[in-house]
């Protein structure tokens, strides 16, 4: 009786946590309704539905806490669990590649008869995907639980709100900027399986009607509660992706998150900030708990040779390139130069292109969306001084901990700008 009543009330706690998480957090996601109500008049029939993900994530998450899956399991396991995941959905996507093969080979007359094995085998493998998602899910939710407590990021050891994340297919994106002007407008959630035919025709159906620039995009986590995160057999961007909207969570319960919608800055502030400590925290978990994983180092420069070869043509720079374009672009705009802005990005997306960079459209829906992730210099952001700023801070501040309390209590770039400039580091 006493297991029974200690469980009871885990599972009773667990139960209102999530619940209060999900009522404070759940709005800091939904954009303003009377701001893109004529663009929803082309996308209500195929909107991502939230409400239901949500219930059903939630239901996985009290059912792990009722078990407390991966609790009992040894470290070795723990590790052994992860790469048999791992390997599992590298061969899931080997197979669906193979599949999707079948049915686009011309020479096939019947591919429903000629992948029914494979269809089967799928089937298999998406139940067994099915048994050990939530047991990864579960050790790698206390990975970087651990993590983030050892860095100062929690509340008697508990990170709040706690790292909880659900991988699932994610839905797309419609992002809607004005032409002249790179301003991100609508951030619109789709569901993930509109064919390329379908977005291309849904985009153009929004620009024409409402002289606007749109694009729909593929997403690799968003900031719900529990987060969403897409399935990949890749764990270094897995575990930075949890981490990243763990700190989305993390800044929803402060001053800056809460202000994310507030102003194309604050945006930057938000998506800089957690791409910076998703980065940390990461690199983090991997060294501790997978070093076997980590992308190898940087090989060292080579020596500087007596005689100077021949002079190569010099290596190809995306984000140096994409840096030249959206200043380009930001200067024809200011000088409302619309078209030719318009026509500049197509020409630049065809020399991306021959670079083997395979971008199908670069508008300004693509400058407002790529644009807020800043935690680099160069790239889409251009001279945004955004997220300069932010990366200074970090500079700045003695510890990731430090850096996040900062920032997260700022409701402006001016308070931003004004910590920079003062320079003293504070922890």
């Amino acid at each position: 009786m006493a297991r029974f009543l200690t469980a009871s009330r885990r599972i009773l706690s667990t139960t209102l946590v999530l619940l209060l998480a999900i009522v404070l957090l759940g709005a800091s996601v939904v954009p303003p309704g009377d701001k893109i109500e004529r663009i929803r008049a082309f996308t209500r029939n195929i909107e991502f539905d939230y409400l239901n993900w949500t219930i059903n994530a939630l239901g996985v998450k009290l059912e792990q806490a009722a078990l407390q899956t991966g609790k009992y399991l040894s470290p070795d396991r723990k590790h052994q669990v992860m790469l048999e995941y791992l390997d599992l959905i590298s061969f899931i996507q080997e197979r669906e590649s193979l599949l999707s093969s079948i049915y686009a080979d011309p020479n096939i007359s019947d591919p429903s008869v000629a992948s029914a094995g494979l269809r089967h085998e799928l089937d298999q493998l998406y139940a067994r995907r099915a048994e050990l998602a939530p047991l990864v899910e579960s050790v790698l939710q206390d990975q970087v639980a651990q993590v983030i407590a050892d860095m100062g990021l929690s509340a008697g050891g508990q990170p709040i709100p706690p790292v909880l994340y659900h991988s699932t297919t994610l839905p797309l994106a419609l992002i809607v900027s004005p032409r002249e002007v790179i301003r991100q407008d609508a951030n619109i959630s789709l569901i993930p399986d509109l064919s390329l035919e379908q977005r291309v025709a849904l985009e153009e159906k929004v620009d024409t009607t409402l002289n606007v620039s749109s694009l729909v995009v593929g997403v690799g986590g968003i900031g719900m509660y529990p987060t969403m995160i897409m399935q990949t057999d890749d764990i270094n961007w897995l575990t930075e992706v949890v981490a990243h909207e763990w700190v989305h969570n993390f800044l929803s319960l402060r001053p800056l998150g809460v202000n994310y919608l507030t102003s194309p800055e604050l945006r930057t502030m938000n998506e800089t900030a957690a791409s910076i400590a998703g980065k940390e925290i990461s690199q983090a978990v991997m060294e501790r708990f997978y070093p076997e994983l980590l992308p190898p180092p940087a090989p060292p420069a080579p020596p500087v040779p007596e005689v100077k070869p021949p002079a190569e043509p010099p290596r190809f720079d995306f984000r140096a390139e994409m840096r030249e374009t959206r200043v380009t672009v930001d200067l024809m705009l200011a000088e409302n130069r619309i078209e030719e802005a318009e026509e500049y990005m197509e020409l630049r997306r065809q020399f991306f292109w021959e670079n083997g960079y395979r971008i199908r459209k670069l508008n300004q829906a693509y400058f407002a969306f790529y644009g807020a992730y800043a935690d680099q210099p160069g790239g889409a952001a251009g001279k945004d001084p955004v997220g300069a700023a932010v990366r200074q801070l970090r500079e700045q501040s003695p510890s990731l901990a430090s850096f996040l309390k900062r920032i997260s209590w700022m409701t402006s770039v001016e308070q931003l700008q004004r910590a920079v400039q003062r320079g003293e580091p504070q922890g």
